[in-house]
């Protein structure tokens, strides 16, 4: 790239707006793909069966689907200011712009939209992604932000993550992010083990890994809410600040959480008072089928040891 007055060039371009994180909407495509091979199987479960099947089946797919998605999703923190500042840099032109920061585990985006979105003959509708996950700094995205000649908003916001920024915050988000996203990992394989747990007589098992993955994700938001207790550089064009809040990723992780601890704990309490609530819920009435053979295969061995020798009980015998 050329040089043009010792400044990298602006390069004005059609921006495509921000809609959806595509790794996110793979992943609940796969589950509702998931789901609808289920619900099409649905009629060949036996009668009474049908809809507790049903529900254990959809409920499993939910939680696996949030787990996963969250994890690559970008809204975990969020913040939009509007304001009047300049588009580019070395200019004095001002427009009234709505800057955009949203926060994930994998790194941070930075959107841009006028007021109105066609101004000076451009569509400002930007969207721009920083990562710092493994093998991928984010300083080398800003680098490369700065040779395409993104909008000075942008940019400005940008440089406040960057590593050698006084502000430093980019060490913060990215540690604290980094534990959460380890400790959904944990909570996505404790999921797949409580699913195979289930598929098994003993429920308890099943609903002890539930419990797990419940504070597997719970632990994962009081790491990333644990960056918000150190102190935070302020993001100001003029006298607006930009902050940030919990997004919708967040609450969907805690909602998600209490969901599967709450169900945790209503599994055990009904595994130990009412275990046929249970043989009703996870289809286990064979197991009480075969209770009631053996216990008329009982009734015959007493009956036909009272027909026997007294000395030597069938039992013995058998």
């Amino acid at each position: 790239m050329s040089w043009r007055d010792g400044i990298f060039p602006f390069y004005p371009q059609q921006r495509r707006a921000f809609i959806f994180d595509t790794t996110s909407l793979y992943i609940i495509i796969t589950f509702l793909s998931a789901a609808c091979t289920f619900i099409v199987i649905l009629p060949g479960i036996r009668g009474k069966a049908r809809p507790f099947w049903l529900l254990r089946v959809l409920s499993s797919l939910s939680v696996g689907a949030v787990i996963l998605a969250v994890n690559f999703s970008s809204d975990w923190e969020t913040g939009l200011v509007n304001v009047n500042t300049t588009y580019k840099s070395f200019s004095n032109i001002v427009m009234n712009v709505d800057i955009g920061l949203r926060v994930g585990l994998k790194g941070l985006n930075i959107t841009l939209t006028g007021n109105p979105i066609n101004q000076m003959n451009e569509t400002i509708n930007y969207n721009e992604k920083f990562d710092w996950i493994l093998g991928k700094h984010f300083d080398e995205d800003y680098l490369k932000a700065l040779e395409r000649g993104l909008p000075h908003p942008i940019l400005y916001v940008a440089e406040k993550f960057t590593y050698g920024s006084p502000c430093a915050v980019q060490s913060q988000f990215r540690i604290s992010a980094y534990y959460a996203s380890t400790m959904m990992w944990v909570a996505f394989s404790t999921w797949i083990i409580s699913n195979v747990l289930f598929c098994m007589p003993n429920i308890l098992y099943g609903a002890y890994l539930i419990l797990v993955t419940a504070s597997c994700m719970l632990l994962s938001l009081v790491s990333f809410s644990a960056v918000r207790e150190a102190p935070m550089c302020t993001i100001a064009f003029g006298t607006s600040v930009l902050k940030t809040t919990f997004g919708g990723s967040f609450y969907l992780t805690l909602l998600t959480g209490t969901l599967c601890f709450l169900i945790g704990l209503m599994l055990i309490f009904l595994e130990r008072t009412r275990p046929k609530i249970i043989g009703r819920l996870f289809n286990l009435d064979e197991a009480e089928v075969d209770d009631d053979h053996e216990d008329v295969f009982r009734e015959v061995i007493n009956h036909l040891e009272d027909c026997s020798s007294p000395t030597i009980p069938l039992q013995m015998m058998l």
